[in-house]
């Protein structure tokens, strides 16, 4: 029987009269690859913050293991060590090497002794390809090369969940192959994501399950084989019509 890791439930989001995410609610599984489709400003990225509780919802619920990790008596640093995120700007710390921005967090959050976090975070930074770099700063490696090393940081705080808002959308054309097969990698090993993309070959060859979001709703949700071959909503035909012809 799956495991529900997270469940959103009635979640809505208002920034003042702006209504930007309506009755939000959905599974994420143990394994689950999910991805998150729709037009830039259907709400997605801010669904994402919301579940990493950097955003604070109006209204609903975040559980994580069956605990409401809303109601404010969680650690926020331990709950995001477990459900990690990627963002679309790297936010690495440009001060610091790349074997440092994969073992501070580990230091810092989870009380990891040196040593150990050192060699957590070269085994992580092995398994995206960026072994090879330890000691080069943000502003000496590439756009491509930085996205790898903000997963490879996710990845050394040994998350359940990782979620990946539009990870490649910051890149050029010839780094997102080697951001994708990263990600790829990540769901044979059977890590569950929540993936905010507009990669649609993606979200249809290597996602589980498909959201499709628009106007702050999810307007349909499904296997990619339905998502993709017969869409029962007409916005979602629409959408995937004009982006998939473009």
């Amino acid at each position: 029987m799956s495991e529900h890791i997270l469940e959103v439930r009635h979640l809505s989001k208002a920034f003042g009269s702006h209504a930007v995410l309506k009755d939000i609610d959905f599974t994420v599984d143990k394994g689950d690859v999910t991805s998150i489709i729709g037009a830039s400003g259907s709400g997605k990225s801010t669904l994402l913050r919301c579940i990493n509780l950097l955003e604070t919802l109006t209204t609903g619920e975040i559980l994580f293991h069956g605990q409401d990790v809303t109601k404010g008596n969680i650690n926020q640093s331990s709950y995001r060590a477990k459900v990690g995120m990627v963002f679309q700007s790297f936010n690495l710390f440009s001060n610091m090497t790349v074997l440092a921005n994969c073992m501070i967090g580990q230091q810092k959050v989870s009380g990891i002794p040196k040593e150990e976090a050192r060699k957590r975070a070269i085994y992580y930074l092995n398994k995206v390809g960026m072994a090879p770099y330890i000691n080069a700063r943000p502003d000496q490696i590439s756009g491509g090369q930085k996205q790898r090393v903000a997963i490879a940081r996710a990845l050394s705080m040994e998350p359940e969940v990782l979620l990946f808002d539009e990870p490649t959308s910051a890149l050029d054309p010839e780094m997102v192959g080697e951001v994708l097969d990263v990600m790829k990698s990540l769901a044979k090993d059977r890590m569950t994501m929540l993936v905010v993309t507009h990669e649609m070959s993606f979200a249809r060859d290597v996602s589980n399950h498909v959201v499709y979001m628009a106007d702050g709703v999810i307007e349909e949700a499904g296997p990619p084989s339905v998502i993709f071959t017969n869409p029962q909503s007409q916005r979602t035909r629409d959408f995937l019509k004009r982006i998939l012809d473009t």
